[in-house]
């Protein structure tokens, strides 16, 4: 696609004209952008970081939709949720089970040329299967993902153990890792917690995920990176959020999933952190309820990247 750069109106235009093909009954007709000048963000940062638009940014967008606004926006990859996971008016994306959806899907990857980058969320919990992951394991590698990311809710260490060194076993094959990101309103919420279970599964396809948000909640110390074997780090979440902390798990999850801030907003030493991570993809996860209202999908997403970028160029790439 050109590097050219199209008006704020045109990009708007372009990435609700792509998601509304998408959305029509009928036959799907892949659109091409070919030749269609993709919007660049203001600032630059290194040629070597590459950025993803996590789903949980754009929560409730259908993932044709998402693919051509993330595509119009300049991200490189799009991170997607066909794991249903039944969260309070979220719609059920599971790919594997619904084929006119996988058709629009692999449609908009043809159509744009973007990547899959990973897919989410494989979570471990009282009475989990692996196996049930299977069909959507096999969808995202077919389309083009690398990275499954899981958590842990179970306080049953054993359990929890057993069933995510599973979950390697069976994203192996298919080409994927398995990467364990420590949240802190789950079971397993540190950093030191995470790597007790990776330490003890011992995979070859597991990795950590850094979530900048949940590494400054738990309080994790920066020193405490410099001890995670460089290989375990596949890609980070990005994004910003208010200096204090909630005391209550209610107050974390409500940041978490509706409340996040663009890169330089809030309180979080983005930089000092990923100064401890190798140059892995940067997914930008950041939910803003307000903001998706206010703005519209298509330039949330977009102001998501231009902060991000604008961020890291003026704190990182000196």
């Amino acid at each position: 696609m050109s590097s050219k750069r199209i008006g704020r109106r045109d990009f708007l235009k372009a990435a609700w004209l792509a998601g509304s093909s998408v959305a029509c009954a009928g036959v799907v007709r892949p659109i091409s952008l070919a030749g269609q000048p993709t919007r660049q963000a203001s600032s630059s940062t290194s040629a070597t970081r590459k950025f993803s638009l996590a789903y949980l940014t754009l929560f409730g967008c259908p993932p044709p939709e998402m693919i051509y606004i993330a595509a119009r926006a300049g991200y490189d990859f799009v991170s997607l949720r066909p794991i249903y996971m039944a969260l309070p008016g979220e719609p059920n994306f599971d790919l594997a089970a619904n084929p006119r959806l996988l058709a629009q899907t692999r449609a908009a990857l043809s159509a744009t040329g973007l990547r899959v980058h990973d897919i989410e969320l494989a979570r471990v919990q009282d009475g989990t299967d692996p196996k049930s992951y299977l069909p959507a394991l096999e969808i995202g590698a077919e389309l083009g993902a690398r990275h499954v990311i899981s958590s842990i809710w179970t306080r049953d260490t054993v359990f929890a153990k057993e069933s995510f060194a599973m979950l390697c076993d069976l994203a192996k094959p298919v080409g994927l890792t398995v990467d364990l990101e420590f949240v802190t309103f789950a079971a397993v919420k540190t950093l030191s917690e995470a790597l007790e279970v990776l330490r003890s599964v011992r995979r070859d396809n597991c990795g950590l995920l850094v979530d900048v948000l949940h590494f400054s909640r738990s309080r994790v110390g920066l020193g405490e990176l410099d001890a995670v074997p460089r290989e375990w780090f596949h890609f980070t979440h990005v994004n910003d959020a208010p200096a204090q902390i909630p005391a209550t798990d209610e107050g974390l999850i409500h940041t978490a999933r509706e409340e996040r801030l663009y890169p330089g907003e809030g309180g979080i030493d983005i930089a000092a952190i990923l100064d401890r991570i190798p140059d892995v993809p940067c997914s930008i996860e950041l939910p803003n309820t307000v903001r998706v209202k206010e703005f519209g999908y298509a330039e949330h997403a977009f102001r998501c990247l231009e902060t991000t970028k604008a961020y890291l160029k003026e704190h990182l790439d000196k």
